[in-house]
């Protein structure tokens, strides 16, 4: 039985099963993303983060990773570059994160499969392949419905001076931040789409407050009107989640597809569930 070692990587954490070696077993590690990260870097985590988990007698054969920013060639070459380095005799098959995406939620069946995680990304997969994929522009200009736009549309409630008073003294004393210190983390220091994805945190723990729920309530909708909506296909297939962001805030999609008559399908944390049944 051939072993495989299947990888979902976003931004922030990556989720790792490995399969044909006994019971299968789950590790995680930071993040990969070769928007932030080159080769050599990427071997360095592996070889740090990964390779000390799994058992020192296993021989992989089989690699099937799935990450974010795996859909331009020199990110895929990238990546291959760096597996090949730690695992010189396996196989592999470096997709995008949303090809995991769609196959974990979707199976062999079509559907709308949509990530909520760090980022955002959404696709119509037709049980095979991705027909259509409304392009992401990333944190800066898009990624609506994701962790970094959520923390960014808290952020500017913030530095705006529109929270009331009772919210803002929660903020200033979970983080003992400023105004200074907000810049600098975004604009200067390294992966500030995952600061910014870190403050989703406080929408999660101050549920029920009117500015929270306006925030998450305002930019899930966002990703419905500039990505699910884009597809014909929302209309006649069921729409699928995956990610911190679409699990946490679960309740806001399956209200938005109730108001806008949309069938919803299954939301996920992480697809590597759906993933393993898949290359089982």
């Amino acid at each position: 039985m051939k072993v495989q070692l299947i990888a979902d990587s976003g931004s922030t954490k990556a989720d790792w099963c490995l399969l044909g070696a006994g019971e299968a077993a789950r590790y995680q590690t930071s993040g990969i993303s070769p928007y932030f990260l080159n080769a050599e870097q990427i071997q360095a985590l592996l070889e740090k983060e990964l390779l000390p988990q799994l058992p020192p007698d296993v021989q992989i054969d089989e690699i099937h990773y799935y990450g974010t920013g795996c859909l331009q060639r020199k990110s895929v070459e990238l990546v291959e570059t760096a597996l090949q380095a730690v695992w010189p005799v396996a196989s592999f098959e470096v997709n995008h994160d949303l090809m995991g995406a769609a196959r974990g939620l979707c199976g062999k069946e079509p559907g709308v499969a949509s990530i909520l995680g760090t980022g955002s990304n959404s696709c119509f997969f037709d049980g095979t392949t991705i027909k259509k994929n409304n392009p992401g522009l990333g944190y800066v200009l898009g990624d609506e419905g994701s962790g970094a736009f959520l923390g960014k549309k808290l952020l500017q409630y913030y530095l705006y001076n529109s929270f009331d008073e009772e919210l803002k003294s929660r903020f200033d004393a979970q983080y003992n931040t400023n105004h200074e210190e907000i810049l600098e983390n975004v604009y200067r220091r390294p992966f500030p789409n995952r600061y910014l994805a870190g403050f989703a945190k406080f929408l999660g723990e101050n549920r029920g407050h009117f500015i929270i729920e306006n925030i998450l309530e305002d930019s899930l909708n966002e990703f419905f009107f500039n990505h699910i909506y884009k597809y014909s296909e929302s209309w006649t297939h069921p729409l699928h989640f995956t990610g911190s962001i679409a699990w946490n805030f679960r309740d806001i999609l399956e209200e938005l597809c109730e108001l806008y008559e949309l069938q919803l399908g299954r939301i996920l944390r992480s697809p590597m569930e759906g993933l393993v049944a898949y290359h089982q």
